[in-house]
């Protein structure tokens, strides 16, 4: 019996999950994989290479494997210039992307994630290695010529499926934003900037992360414990919100955020940069350049968005502001005025107060082979796909600890691999992310289509011999938010990997991951696998609606905070304001947010978002109206709901970057969502009764 024979049998053949009464629980065999103390170690007798990638198996493998890919690059760049214009050159264009994206996206996450220096050396050579060939490929005047002759050909481009066509257009806007039509000087200087940026970008992510020190003489010494000492120094790497204590917070908040000269300039120039890149390929501002393609469009179109959204928060705002006012007076009679520093920790004193959503109450119901079988039944409802843990071989993962999960349809079979990164170590970045290792797409050469693989990385605590990783109702939405990610990859079924599941746009990719946290807090899909991991009791209905009612307090005061992050955003990617970076944020802080500006500090040094998603941090909330809007149409009726699981595949994941976001929305919902929409979305999720609590509050 085949492989995926083997897997197909298995999926129709066991049971999902079985939970024995008399409280003695026992999991499906996914869940055991994930709650398993000690994981097995990988079959020394199978020796593999990274992902399975037989080079990979040491770190010069990377020389190996770029050298490989740039090789057939050679050849697939002659192909596209030689063949006659049609449907080969897209397909030529896209096997040139996929096989330099192969070893690009793969050193992408080694680089960040290996545990061993080598192999993250290696792979940031080759990043570097395959980046430098991407941006040559993106000047070559032969290359852009034949898709130029292909699209500007009325008669061919009649004949091309409309996938191909809108492939062949995006590969074009490629070329046009690296400035290929401009003459020879004005191209150079193109180019010139976009190397420049890349060093930018990347001193300004380092800079924003790292921490500000004061002599340790300049804090009161009963408050050294809160921070790390350094010497003669206390050093402060981040805001410390949650503390109890307003004077660590306020502390926190003025040395962390006080300005540094280096990076002031470095952002400066970095937004210089950008503009002059954007007018310099045809563009108004950078933020014109970076929402052609999106579901907005145009920044006037996300600032109106983001206007009308601040008019209809408004009141609401002012009263979340007031509850934490009172709040602060009450916990703090000498010191009541209300501050930025405050209002992440008393939001919460808030929350904690109304509903009693302490995790610590939830965590023995959230393990994680619990939480892995509640996706894979929700899966399983929607989809009719299961996740099927599978024995990884020596040398395929990074970590002894890393879980490699196949992904099988019901009937279509194997549909791609995830590899499950969860567990905290050393060294780790401390964030929760999706990477694409590898792309799916429909392989000419050999008729057969190339699977998709993904990791999925957390940061979650270890198993205990006591007990399996428990995880918070935050650490569990997490999980659902990332497992949409990885579910957009895996059920996207493209003709081409260059629009492969999240390779789409901004505003758009969050749409699956944002749906994910519906499911993750209704009782109907919460009620089949939270279960208290020593009794087997299920988690009380009530709890979810404690943990539910209490996301809306304070809800619109943290949606307008989000709101002054995005206009912030946009400001800075518009029209050179001959402002300071830190007069604009002082502004925009007042029309936008409400709490005062704190002298001497520069937040936006530590908006790390300006790199990844410059000019498009709005995309959280567009994408968040639009999971909202699919939410109350489609599955708030019934969440396992199978049609409606099947149609949300087929209009929305099933294209990925192929379609139009906009017709992806249009054709889940039925009709044509406006701007308004949107903003009504959003501002009906806070549906409270605030006065009610306002009174509360006061009382």
């Amino acid at each position: 019996m085949s492989a995926c024979k083997r897997l197909l049998h298995f999926v129709k053949h066991r049971s999902l999950w079985t939970h024995v009464r008399r409280n003695v629980t026992t999991w499906s065999p996914v869940g055991a994989a994930f709650n398993a103390t000690h994981h097995k170690r990988p079959n020394v007798l199978e020796k593999n290479g990274l992902f399975g990638v037989p080079e990979l198996s040491c770190p010069e493998g990377f020389q190996a494997a770029t050298k490989t890919a740039l090789k057939n690059t050679a050849r697939l760049v002659e192909r596209a210039c030689s063949c006659p214009p049609g449907v080969e050159t897209v397909e030529s264009f896209d096997q040139l992307s996929d096989g330099l994206c192969k070893v690009a996206d793969l050193a992408d996450f080694v680089k960040v994630a290996h545990p061993d220096p080598a192999f993250r050396e290696a792979a940031e050579k080759a990043c570097i290695e395959i980046g430098t060939v991407v941006e040559k490929l993106n000047t070559n005047v032969e290359l852009c010529k034949s898709l130029k002759i292909l699209l500007e050909s009325p008669d061919i481009v009649a004949q091309l499926d409309p996938d191909t066509r809108r492939v062949a257009e995006l590969f074009m806007f490629d070329f046009k934003i690296s400035g290929i039509h401009l003459d020879d000087k004005l191209r150079k200087e193109a180019v010139a900037l976009h190397v420049k940026l890349l060093d930018l970008n990347n001193k300004f992510i380092v800079g924003s992360h790292l921490p500000n020190r004061i002599a340790s003489s300049a804090i009161p010494e009963h408050l050294h414990s809160h921070f790390a000492e350094e010497g003669s120094f206390v050093q402060i790497g981040g805001l410390h919100a949650d503390s109890s204590n307003d004077l660590v917070r306020e502390i926190a908040f003025r040395i962390y955020l006080y300005p540094n000269a280096d990076l002031m300039e470095c952002l400066d120039e970095l937004l210089k940069c950008r503009y002059k890149l954007a007018q310099l390929v045809g563009y108004d501002s950078y933020g014109h350049r970076a929402l052609k393609g999106t579901m907005a469009k145009t920044p006037e179109t996300v600032m109106s968005f983001l206007q009308l959204l601040t008019d209809k928060l408004s009141d609401r705002t002012a009263k979340d502001f007031t509850m934490m006012g009172n709040m602060k007076k009450k916990l703090n009679p000498h010191n009541s005025e209300l501050m930025p520093w405050d209002h992440p920790y008393l939001s919460g004193v808030l929350r904690a107060e109304k509903y009693n959503t302490e995790p610590s109450l939830y965590s023995p119901y959230f393990s994680l082979g619990a939480c892995m079988e509640g996706l894979n039944n929700l899966f399983s409802q929607l989809y009719g796909v299961s996740l099927v843990s599978e024995h990884a071989s020596a040398g395929e993962v990074w970590s002894e600890d890393v879980r490699k999960l196949a992904v099988v349809h019901e009937t279509e079979g194997l549909l791609g691999y995830i590899y499950c990164d969860f567990f905290q170590r050393q060294d780790k970045p401390h964030q929760d992310c999706h990477f694409t290792i590898r792309g799916g797409r429909q392989c000419q050469e050999t008729g057969q289509y190339q699977i998709p693989v993904v990791v999925l990385m957390l940061s979650l605590p270890h198993p205990t011999k006591r007990a399996p990783t428990l995880l918070t109702p935050g650490m569990m939405e997490n999980l659902f938010h990332e497992m949409g990610h990885a579910m957009h990859s895996m059920l996207g079924r493209t003709r081409y990997q260059h629009v492969t599941g999240t390779r789409c746009a901004t505003d758009f990719a969050e749409v699956p991951s944002i749906l994910m946290e519906y499911f993750a807090t209704d009782y109907r899909v919460i009620g089949k696998f939270a279960r208290h991991y020593e009794t087997g009791q299920s988690l009380p209905e009530n709890m979810v609606a404690r943990l539910c009612e209490s996301k809306k307090v304070c809800g619109a005061a943290d949606t307008q905070m989000q709101i002054f992050y995005a206009v912030l955003d946009q400001i800075y990617h518009s029209q050179p304001q001959n402002h300071s970076t830190t007069d604009i944020l002082k502004e925009m802080q007042q029309k936008f947010y409400g709490l005062p500006y704190t002298e001497n500090t520069a937040w936006q040094l530590r908006f790390s978002h300006l790199i990844g998603y410059g000019a498009k941090y709005y995309s959280y909330l567009m994408s968040r109206a639009v999971a909202s809007m699919v939410w109350k149409q489609c599955f708030v009726q019934d969440p396992l709901n199978r049609d409606m699981g099947e149609r949300y595949r087929r209009q929305m994941l099933a294209h990925g970057g192929a379609k139009e976001p906009m017709l992806m929305v249009e054709g889940m919902l039925q009709r044509q969502p406006t701007m308004e929409d949107f903003v009504d979305a959003l501002v009906s999720e806070l549906n409270l009764n605030f006065e009610t609590f306002l009174m509360d509050s006061e009382s």
